[in-house]
Parts: C-alpha cells; structure tokens; sequence
C-alpha cells in the first residue's frame, strides 16, 4: 500500500506562474522554457505542474511549454493522457516552438518584450542565419530606451542568441551594428557573452543532469522526491560533477553507498 500522506514541504518550482485576469475572470497563466527534451517526460512535469497549481491557486490555468532550440520538443503532444479500464485523465498545454514562429512578424510589429527571441525564430525565406541575427540585433538596437537599459536588452537578446549561433558570430554583429562597442562588446568579448550563453545552455543541461541522476536513483533505490538527499542533489550547479555522480549511481550497490559516496565530495 502507498503511504496516503502527500508531504507539503516538498518543492517544485515553475519556470513562470503569473495570476492576470482575463475579462471579469482572474486565472493563472504559467509558461516553461526548455532548451531540450524533458526527463522525465514533459507531459508528465505538466501534469503535475498544473495539477499542483489548480489544488494550490484553485484558479484555470493557461499552460505554456516554450521550446526555445529548434531540436527540441518535437514529440511533445502538448497533454498528458491516460485511458485505463473505464479511467480517463487528460491534462493539456499549449507547445510553442519558436522556430516555427515567424520572426519577422516580432520585428515588424515592434513588440519589443518579444524581439529578444527572435533571432530563434523562423527566419524570412532566403535569408541567411547571419543576416537574419543582423537584421535583429539593428532593429533591437532602433528601440527607444535608455542606454544602461538597452546594454540590458542587448545582452538579453546575445544570450538567447547563443542557443543556435556561435559566440564569434553574435559578438562581431554586435560590434558592427551597435553603438556600443566600448562597453557591450568589450563586456562580451573578456566574460560575459561566454558565461552568459554559458549560463542559458547550461542550465538546460544541468536541469536535465539533476533529472537523470534522481531517475536513476528513483528506480535502482525507490529514492523518495521527498528524501532530503533529492534536495541536495538538487542543489548542485557543478554539471561535470552531476555527470561523475550519475555514472557512480549505477555502479553502487545501495544508495547507502551512494550516499557516502557524495558526503566524501563535499
């Protein structure tokens, strides 16, 4: 038999939860970003993401999975479903996969929230990679804003860039299309742009290494979501050190040893 206890100190955290209304309606609207394919599947973390919402908020919610590489999603059905003898469940989200958006739309129509994303959207047809970055780092460059606020802009747009384009690519555009080559660039060139576009790939990938370790963990040892070293785990931002624990996860006898194991790391 499960335990029937549900624990309440458990975290899970959303990418974004935004509560708005819509019309005389207030409801919540919730996105998630990914750079690759979830594990577990994100079918299932939608599930539970919306699920845990609705029992918390007791609000309809508009879920959002937001694809941010163009590799990434593709099988994704937008729902989680399961038909079993006489039982139906069926939890659905919206998939948006910006590759398949028309960049140029963002561009024309100014929605400059929006223009950050669009050199990983869909470019015009005949048009290079190189010159559709181009053509959105000017038009970024063209919206009226402060200057410390545009460094900002830019750098957010440099990141998100560093998804599909090479670091050498974004910062010689920049450095050609921009005003700022005293300050951005030169930020760019020495750390920023490298740890930045670091930060944006990495995170997807420490996510994922976080995910596979506890998978494994979860089926060789029944390691409970709610064990405190699912926690710790959880807390580690090192993803070559995810990926030596992951390897040493299979090879252990016992999560005992596994545990020991990662009590000499630190």
């Amino acid at each position: 038999m499960i335990d029937t206890e549900q624990p309440t100190v458990e975290i899970h955290r959303t990418d974004s939860l935004i509560r708005v209304r819509i019309g005389s309606e207030e409801a919540l609207v919730h996105h998630e970003f990914q750079t690759t394919d979830s594990t577990p599947p994100m079918p299932q973390r939608m599930a539970g993401y919306i699920g845990r919402a609705i029992g918390q908020h007791g609000l309809p919610i508009y879920s959002n999975v937001i694809y941010l590489r163009p590799d990434a999603g593709r099988t994704d059905p937008g729902h989680y479903l399961q038909e079993r003898h006489g039982y139906r469940v069926l939890v659905q989200y919206k998939v948006i996969r910006l590759s398949e958006l028309a960049g140029q739309l963002i561009l024309d129509r100014g929605l400059m929230g929006l223009l950050p994303f669009a050199p990983l959207m869909q470019r015009p047809v005949g048009m290079a990679a190189e010159a559709w970055l181009r053509q959105c780092v000017h038009r970024a460059q063209e919206v009226p804003m402060e200057e410390t606020v545009k460094a900002n802009y830019l750098a957010d747009l440099a990141i998100l860039s560093g998804l599909v384009y090479t670091s050498e690519t974004i910062t010689t555009i920049i450095a050609e299309e921009t005003m700022y080559e005293s300050s951005i660039v030169q930020y760019f060139t020495e750390k920023a742009l490298e740890q930045g576009i670091e930060q944006g790939i990495e995170r997807g990938s420490r996510e994922r290494a976080v995910e596979d370790l506890l998978d494994v963990l979860e089926i060789r040892f029944e390691l409970a979501s709610s064990d405190p070293l699912a926690a710790r785990i959880g807390a580690i931002d090192d993803v070559q050190r995810l990926k030596q624990l992951f390897r040493a996860a299979i090879q252990v006898p016992s999560l005992e040893a596994f545990r020991h194991l990662l009590d000499e790391a630190e």
